[in-house]
């Protein structure tokens, strides 16, 4: 019993070691099977980065195993070229890169401080535009399915400006002479010294940009560095922008910063991105201050410093 025992089990370990394929493994033969990328309902390429510019008009984007986009015929887009060989590195590569700490010079720091919400407690210090959140915009609504459009919050309790904002576009630029103003915006007691006027007449979106014009909902009390050079600025650069081509967007917000009941604004912030490019970007917040003056921001009045 014993030899045909032994007889028995040398034939079970034969078959067992022809049954198992040389070079088997228990892991799956296709690695990339993990990876996720981008695509769109009916596009023709798919992206590893979900902010890739080839997808800004995307109305949707699915998420989706590189396997499933390869198997319905889709190729790598052209500007995540550059993305493939990031793929291709180690996993131990990628944690160590974003372990790494990048140091921030003190400047930017100070500036990144003064976040939307906290504006109405910046104080003026000499310098009359401070950069937000690195001259980053944080905008929405950033498609352009719907073509060109301007919009202009309603006034508040007090009759003060609220929110402008719009997606610009060249047609939008007006074609005709601008009329003179008449709207009195709150806090409006103007004075004339040191060179001209103290304040101006000021639009949140300039009217090189809709047209707008006496529209009360878009008009509010700006000294004269406000707005010129302060948003002009600004202004002119995406001015400069939308007349280079009707296929040039830009998502543009200005928004008054009122502190507590205070009839006239502490200043702005403005902030635009250019659509599909890089061309136009800022976040900036500029002190509604004049230069030989003393405001009261209550009233609007001011006297001579």
């Amino acid at each position: 019993m014993s030899k045909l025992f032994k007889t028995v089990l040398s034939l079970i370990v034969a078959v067992t070691i022809l049954a198992v394929p040389v070079g088997a493994t228990c892991e799956p033969s296709n690695a990339s099977a993990a990876t996720m990328v981008y695509v769109t309902k009916t596009g023709k390429h798919y992206f590893y980065h979900r902010h890739n510019r080839g997808l800004n008009r995307a109305r949707k984007v699915y998420r989706v195993s590189l396997q499933k986009a390869k198997h319905r015929g889709l190729t790598l887009a052209a500007t995540d070229q550059a993305t493939k060989t990031h793929h291709k590195r180690t996993h131990h590569r990628r944690i160590k890169r974003r372990t790494v700490v990048k140091r921030v010079p003190v400047k930017h720091i100070k500036q990144a401080k003064a976040s939307a919400s906290g504006l109405q407690r910046l104080k003026y210090h000499g310098q009359q535009i401070v950069i937000i959140n690195h001259d980053q915009p944080k905008l929405n609504r950033l498609s352009i399915n719907k073509g060109a459009w301007q919009h202009y919050g309603n006034l508040d309790r007090l009759n003060r400006v609220t929110t402008a904002d719009a997606m610009l576009n060249k047609r939008l630029m007006p074609h005709t002479e601008r009329q003179a103003l008449y709207v009195d915006p709150t806090g409006w007691h103007n004075k004339h010294g040191h060179g001209g006027w103290l304040y101006n007449r000021s639009h949140l979106i300039g009217y090189q940009l809709t047209g707008q014009n006496n529209n009360m909902k878009n008009l509010m009390t700006g000294t004269r560095s406000l707005n010129t050079p302060g948003m002009e600025k600004y202004e002119n650069q995406v001015a400069s922008y939308l007349r280079s081509s009707r296929s040039h967007y830009v998502r543009y917000e200005v928004k008054p910063v009122f502190a507590g009941n205070d009839l006239l604004a502490n200043g702005v912030q403005m902030q635009g991105e250019s659509i599909g490019s890089h061309a136009i970007r800022f976040n900036v917040y500029i002190f509604n201050v004049q230069p030989g003056f003393h405001l009261n921001y209550r009233t609007g009045t001011s006297k001579a410093a």
